[in-house]
């Protein structure tokens, strides 16, 4: 019986709308002011959208001026402030209590992102105008951190996908280069051509191996890379093993993550196919599903049990079978999201099949 292992589950969490004011008319209006407003904040309160996101957040709630502050003073300011306002002073109140400060027609309110004290909003009413009441204004709060918080999310989320990258650039198998060497050296003598060919092939293995151009690639290239190391194998195999690749020409161009397939093509060859008496087989194909990209990797080697399995996506695994499989779901799933890491089907003496979707076209996922 086939078991399929997946990691990762689907978790949402909703928001709830700034404060209505003046400014856009109705639900909708308000709603998707919030929404731009969350984008502006993508990147944080020194993004280059900050200047657009005070300017929401001013027509919002009707503000004379708004400013955004961190915790070293004013970042972006919209409108002007009433003459004589002493904004150093209010910032240092709101920071040394960790509260509101309101004193008309000046509120403010502190920037909490994971209970965390990260800023302030300012905002400045005119003479003799309603100004939002204190829920409003730590509503308005609420809805700035939160989207300060899914920046910081995304910002840890890339240092965690380049550092697993780089472990795995630095975990370059010794058994792999020894091996290969051991195979051209054999060639070399009985068949200098294919020697050469290999030799050739060992150096753009490493070479791709080692690039520093980006965190990421196209299928083609990965794909290519990913040849180069099964011929290699398969010259050490004897040519007993058989290799399939299947490629839907629409996914070719697709951006992702770079060393995703060629690792987990190695586990199937060395767990997979080396244990397994006689000829084997490996095939990787691609297609797309929608809108997603969707990457096969299957061979008809040992196998493995499911609970083995499962640990090997949880990182708990044997060492020497983890590192590369839970390397790349991690990585998976810090670019795309919970629900796109590795799905295994597997089962003792049945081969194993890894499979691997993501979006075909996601923001920040771009071929540099």
């Amino acid at each position: 019986m086939v078991w399929r292992a997946w990691s990762g589950s689907r978790r949402g969490r909703a928001g709830r709308p700034g404060p209505a004011g003046p400014g856009p008319s109705g639900a909708f209006g308000v709603l998707r002011e919030a929404r731009l407003i969350g984008a502006d904040l993508r990147d944080g309160l020194h993004g280059d959208r900050t200047p657009a996101a005070a300017r929401r957040i001013r027509r919002l709630v009707g503000a004379e001026a708004v400013v955004l502050a961190d915790l070293d003073g004013p970042v972006v300011r919209h409108g002007a402030l009433p003459e004589g306002t002493d904004l150093e002073a209010v910032l240092a109140q709101v920071y040394e209590h960790g509260a509101a400060f309101r004193k008309p027609p000046l509120c403010a309110v502190p920037l909490l992102v994971a209970d965390e004290l990260t800023g302030c909003l300012v905002a400045a009413f005119a003479p003799g105008v309603r100004t939002p009441g204190e829920r409003e204004m730590a509503e308005l709060a609420e809805m700035v951190a939160q989207a300060l918080d899914h920046s910081e999310l995304r910002s840890a989320r890339a240092r965690i996908a380049a550092a697993d990258l780089r472990t795995l650039r630095a975990q370059i198998s010794p058994h792999f280069v020894h091996n290969s060497l051991a195979v051209i050296a054999a060639h070399i003598r009985s068949d200098p051509g294919r020697a050469r060919r290999l030799l050739t092939d060992f150096a753009d293995y490493l070479r791709y191996s080692f690039s520093t151009a980006g965190d990421y690639v196209t299928v083609a290239a990965e794909l290519q890379a990913t040849q180069t190391y099964l011929e290699l194998q398969r010259a050490r195999f004897d040519d007993r093993m058989e290799i399939t690749v299947r490629m839907a020409p629409e996914v070719l161009p697709v951006a992702i993550p770079f060393l995703v397939v060629q690792p987990i093509v190695e586990n199937a060859v060395r767990h997979g196919l080396e244990k397994k008496a006689g000829p084997g087989h490996i095939g990787v194909s691609g297609f797309g599903e929608g809108p997603l990209c969707v990457i096969e990797i299957e061979d008809d080697g040992v196998g493995m049990e499911p609970e083995l399995a499962r640990a090997i996506l949880a990182g708990v695994g044997p060492p020497a079978r983890s590192v590369g499989l839970a390397n790349v779901d991690r990585r998976l799933r810090t670019v795309y999201g919970p629900e796109y890491g590795l799905v295994i089907e597997t089962a003792p003496g049945s081969g194993t099949k890894v499979t691997i979707r993501v979006p075909k076209f996601m923001r920040g996922v771009v071929v540099q």
